[in-house]
């Protein structure tokens, strides 16, 4: 079953690059009493991923701090050292993104996002997506409906807030 508006985010803990190395960090904490926008890709340093998607939260960014966003999360089913250097890489780092590695991908099966493309290699990865959750709620849930980024970009997520 997809995750869908109205429903709750299920209890996911994630790993990320710490001060000290790769820590855990529980959604819960992150999402509690807060006003959070979340979005998927399916691979750190892919076409799309690299080139669109994570631009579009970066150039947007303030916009969503206006509306009362207090933090933007990436996730991807991808190891912290991977998510680590993509966020330096593409100066997500620098403009406050959250990276958050499902490595093992139990989030992305648990809110039915999982896909396989075999032809380019990947393997339970998340589907492309974006949502807006307020105190663990999905208020706004954009899975991707293109092999681009316009319903889940950073740009198409402000729009339905």
């Amino acid at each position: 079953m997809t995750i869908s508006v109205g429903d709750r985010l299920p209890e996911a803990t994630f790993i990320r690059m710490g001060a000290e190395g790769p820590e855990t960090v529980a959604l819960e904490d992150k999402i509690k009493g807060r006003k959070v926008a979340i979005f998927a890709v399916p691979a750190a340093y892919s076409t799309t991923c690299q080139t669109a998607h994570m631009p579009s939260f970066i150039r947007s960014k303030d916009r969503f701090a206006e509306k009362g966003v207090d933090e933007i999360i990436c996730i991807a089913v991808n190891d912290p050292f991977v998510m680590a250097e993509w966020g330096k890489a593409t100066g997500a780092d620098e403009a406050g993104i959250t990276m958050l590695a499902d490595a093992d991908g139990s989030y992305t099966r648990a809110i039915g996002m999982e896909f396989d493309a075999p032809v380019v290699g990947l393997y339970g990865r998340s589907k492309r997506y974006a949502m807006l959750v307020e105190d663990g709620e999905v208020t706004v849930f954009q899975p991707e409906l293109t092999r681009g980024c316009e319903t889940s970009s950073g740009e198409a997520l402000l729009s339905e807030m």
